[in-house]
């Protein structure tokens, strides 16, 4: 094996994808710690005595958020709080074993932890809806719901700050996704290490300059316990297809990743020509929206409506059809 790039006289173990270094592994966890820890001091993502829920979800990146932050919070005496905050979404054969992951993250981090569940929040768990939806735009409600269910985590646990596990690769593909789309408005907030705030309660992302690679390397080296099943409803995200083609891009250059990102963080917005959201909280359950009536509560109301599709699509319809309480056959 060669020497560690670190001159720190052991032999390397591993080669870090992001920068090709040879490392052993103390000096790899240093290297990934240390840049996370940059990540958070020069983006100023806490203050001293700050409540910080973290997004658990028991899969490798929140696993490692989990323990990275802990760890700098003590080494570096951050002063903050820390809590796990887990979404049960109620798919059958995923969350539910996921989230004994969680709780022995829980166990072994010394952290404490809530779970919300849909069931609890909406009515409806994931595998009623997509039994209602199909498999085609389930995903739409998942995500939906989901950033909606952490927030209303958050203000139950009262806290400062949301942070989740959002990594190199995710930031990346969203802003692939955002340009195939054409949805150019969101390219400057998907890239954001900070989101929200003011009035509505902030998310942050530590791990926006992390690898997957690294990610996974870091838990495997650590021997941290994670949950790596996929979801069983996600092979026909349209995200999946973003990953692909980053993949292959990264086989070719190995900075494709922050690359994408950066040229995303130096787009600028011509607001003459393109309507920006503007970002507002929802009539009906008070929490952030950028229209009258939030998405969750239009399709919250399409299913039980049985309406399913009703979000789904066109959102000036669906909010005129929600509004006026049309009857369903009338549509």
């Amino acid at each position: 094996m060669p020497e560690c790039s670190s001159k720190c006289g052991k032999n390397a173990v591993l080669k870090r994808p992001k920068t090709g270094d040879a490392l052993c592994k103390d000096c790899f966890f240093y290297a990934f710690e240390t840049e996370i820890h940059h990540t958070i001091v020069n983006g100023k993502l806490f203050k001293e005595g700050n409540k910080v829920a973290i997004g658990a979800s028991g899969g490798k990146d929140s696993t490692v958020l989990a323990y990275v932050l802990k760890l700098l919070n003590d080494r570096y005496t951050y002063g903050l709080d820390l809590f796990l905050l887990s979404i049960d979404e109620g798919i059958t054969g995923y969350r539910d074993d996921s989230l004994k992951t969680v709780e022995q993250n829980r166990d072994d981090y010394q952290i404490p932890l809530k779970i919300l569940s849909y069931k609890d929040l909406y009515g409806w768990t994931m595998d009623e809806i997509v039994a209602q939806i199909g498999r085609k735009n389930n995903c739409t409600f998942c995500g939906v719901f989901r950033r909606q269910a952490l927030d209303r985590g958050a203000q139950y646990l009262k806290v400062d700050c949301i942070a989740t596990g959002h990594n190199a690769d995710d930031i990346a593909e969203t802003v692939l996704m955002n340009i195939l789309r054409g949805d150019v408005a969101r390219l400057s907030r998907c890239t954001s290490i900070i989101t929200s705030g003011d009035d509505s309660i902030m998310r942050c992302k530590p791990l926006k300059y992390a690898y997957e690679k690294e990610i996974v390397m870091y838990a495997y080296f650590k021997k941290l316990v994670y949950f790596s099943t996929e979801c069983v409803f996600a092979p026909n995200a349209y995200r999946g297809h973003a990953r692909t083609f980053l993949k292959d891009l990264e086989k070719i250059r190995s900075s494709a990743i922050l690359d994408i990102i950066h040229s995303g963080e130096r787009m600028t917005i011509n607001t003459e020509t393109v309507k920006m959201p503007v970002r507002g909280k929802c009539s009906r359950c008070g929490f952030v929206s950028s229209q009258e009536i939030c998405k969750a509560c239009i399709l919250l109301e399409g299913l039980n409506r049985g309406l399913p599709k009703l979000g789904i699509g066109k959102s000036q319809k669906a909010l005129q059809i929600v509004t006026s309480n049309i009857s369903p056959d009338l549509i």
